[in-house]
Formats: C-alpha cells, structure tokens, sequence
C-alpha cells in the first residue's frame, strides 16, 4: 500500500472539507430550507400582544418561504426582550434559520448605552415589520387645549403610567424640546385605566397608542369625545391625515433630528429580523416571503379576528431607519437623551 505524505494528505482533506462547505453555502434557498426548522425567537412571554402577532407570522410565514421550512415559535422573555436579540445576534447559526421580534426601541437603547444591550441593530438583518406603533396625545371634549398651539400656551394634566413607557417619555420630550406644557398625573395601571381616568374627568388627556384607543373605545374620536392633537411618528398614520406628526412641530433641523430619533421606535414597531452574516440571497428570501405574509388572506383575516392593525413596511426601509439611528451624532445624542430621559 502506499502512503500519502503527511502535507500531502492534508492538503486533500483539506479541500474535502472546504468543498462540502462551498456545496452547502452554494444551496438554493429552496434547497437550504427544505425539510428545515426556523426558529422564531419571540423576545417576550407568552400571552401578550407581541407574542399573539409574533405566532401570528409564524404560522404563516414558512409556507411562502422556497422549500417550506417549519416555523417554531420560541419564546425567550427577558430584559425588556434584549435576552431574546442579544441571543440572536451572538449565539444564532448565521444562515437564515432563525427569525426574533425585540422591542422597537433596541436602535436607540443601543445609542444611549442602555444596561443589558450586547448587540448591534445596524448589524442585524431586518426582514420587515406588521405595523407602526403610533402613540398620540388626545384631549377630552371639554379641556381647554385642543391643539398643539394651546398646549404650548396653557398647562393640561395627562394620565401616566409608568415614568419609563413612551406614555410618559413622549409627551415629556415634547415639553422638553419644543417647550408644552403637559403636566403628567402619574400611577394609573395600564392605559385603560388612564382612559378611564379621562372619561372621568379626573384628568383632560391621556398619550397612548392609537390602536389602544381604537380597540378600547372606537366610538370616541368619530363621536367627537376626544380631539387627537399630535402623533408620535415620523409619517402620518392613515388614520391620522389631519393629524401633525411630532416631526413637523420642530422648529429647526436639530429638533426636528432630536425628535426623529425619539420617535423612531414608532416606525420601526413590530419589526422582525435574524442574525447578523447571513447570505445574502437568504435575507432576500426572508424580506420576500414577510412581504407575501402580510398580503396573505388568511394571514389578514385571522390578523383582523384577533384586532391587530397591519401596515407592513419592507425589510430594506426597515434596514435603513435602524441605520439612521445608528448614525446620530454624538452631539445630537446628548440632546435625545435629555428629551428621552428627563422627567419634569
């Protein structure tokens, strides 16, 4: 028999090895997903809304992704979902096999160096979001502010929750840089409480979600009970064309960056997205395939039974919103998390 020298036979096995790895990252996406599982990492626990809507494209996603993977849900709740993404970003295969939802605030809380952030969203593939979190201030009928050019004029108490949700910070960072005079009545439970508080007249206006008033009273705004004064977004909610954005209100190019960033989150909402270093025909895939779910009809109709509003955006626009906020510059920095984080 004959032998091989040593570097000889290595050199063999070694162009073996790296010729099974270029045939296996040489797949066709059909061919790397079929007979697969994809993980779906939802970043919060079971029962809420992002784990209802997270389920939601799970159970509909893999029959428009080539090769028709299997979808398993997997819930990973932790630090404000952060265990969820930091696992994603860190730990996950880089191929595509798994999909996460985290909370829409991880672009800024990775800026503002927030405790527990080990990731970075400009990094990660985004392959689209179901809808915008649009959160607006409204007024009851009876309150002497009804617009945002009397808020800036005359004090209005608001119901608050919690001093670190977006019910508190958003109306807060409009005192702080464009100068309103919303006063926060802190400590109601939950935004349903904090309406209730209003219909009461315990206070004249609350700063929640738009869809949170819609499901809970659809009747206010067409009935004329409540005046929505101001909207927290960077584009205008199709429900809420007569409505400014909080963008609009800046006065100049750096309050109108300060509070783009603040509001970024509303844009981004209820994103989706896998691992960093995946190839590139694989987020295409992934970015298609979201796209085709939330076109689904019984994606939307089963999104419709459970009350959930769909206003998808594509993985690349996604892609680029986390970018711009990874852009921010130092100094502009400063100054969002003054507005972010500043309670008066």
């Amino acid at each position: 028999m004959q032998f091989l020298p040593c570097a000889s036979f290595i050199a063999l096995l070694s162009a073996g090895i790296i010729g099974v790895g270029d045939r296996t990252w040489a797949q066709t996406p059909e061919q790397f997903y079929a007979g697969k599982n994809i993980d779906f990492v939802i970043g919060y626990p079971p029962g809420g809304s992002n784990d209802t809507l997270g389920r939601l494209v799970a159970r509909h996603i893999g029959k428009h992704i080539p090769g028709k993977p299997n979808v398993i849900p997997k819930n990973m709740p932790g630090a404000g979902s952060f265990l969820a993404v930091n696992t994603v970003f860190n730990v996950s295969p880089k191929d595509g096999s798994v999909i996460g939802i985290g909370a829409p605030t991880m672009p800024l809380d990775e800026r503002l160096g927030t405790q527990g952030v080990r990731f970075k969203t400009a990094e990660l593939n985004w392959i689209g979001r179901t809808d915008s979190l649009i959160n607006m201030v409204f007024m009851w009928k009876t309150s002497p502010v009804q617009t945002i050019a009397d808020a800036l004029k005359t004090e209005s108490t608001l119901s608050g929750t919690g001093v670190g949700s977006t019910v508190s910070i958003y109306p807060t960072a409009l005192n702080n840089v464009i100068g309103t005079k919303f006063k926060l009545v802190m400590g109601y439970k939950g935004s349903n409480e904090a309406m209730l508080a209003v219909e009461r007249g315990e206070v004249e206006g609350h700063s929640t979600s738009w869809t949170a008033v819609k499901v809970a009273h659809p009747d206010w705004r067409p009935d004329k009970k409540i005046n929505v004064i101001v909207q927290f977004s960077l584009k205008k909610h199709p429900e809420l064309q007569d409505v400014p954005t909080v963008v609009e209100l800046a006065r100049n190019d750096e309050e109108r960056q300060v509070l783009s960033a603040v509001v970024n989150a509303a844009e981004i909402g209820t994103a989706f997205f896998t691992a960093p270093g995946v190839p590139k025909d694989r987020v295409e895939t992934l970015r298609r395939a979201f796209d085709a779910t939330m076109k689904d009809p019984e994606f939307l109709a089963e999104a419709e039974k459970t009350k959930l509003t769909v206003g998808p955006l594509p993985g690349e626009e996604l892609q680029k919103l986390v970018a711009d906020v990874a852009a921010i510059s130092p100094a502009i920095l400063e100054k969002v998390r003054a507005a972010y984080a500043t309670q008066k």
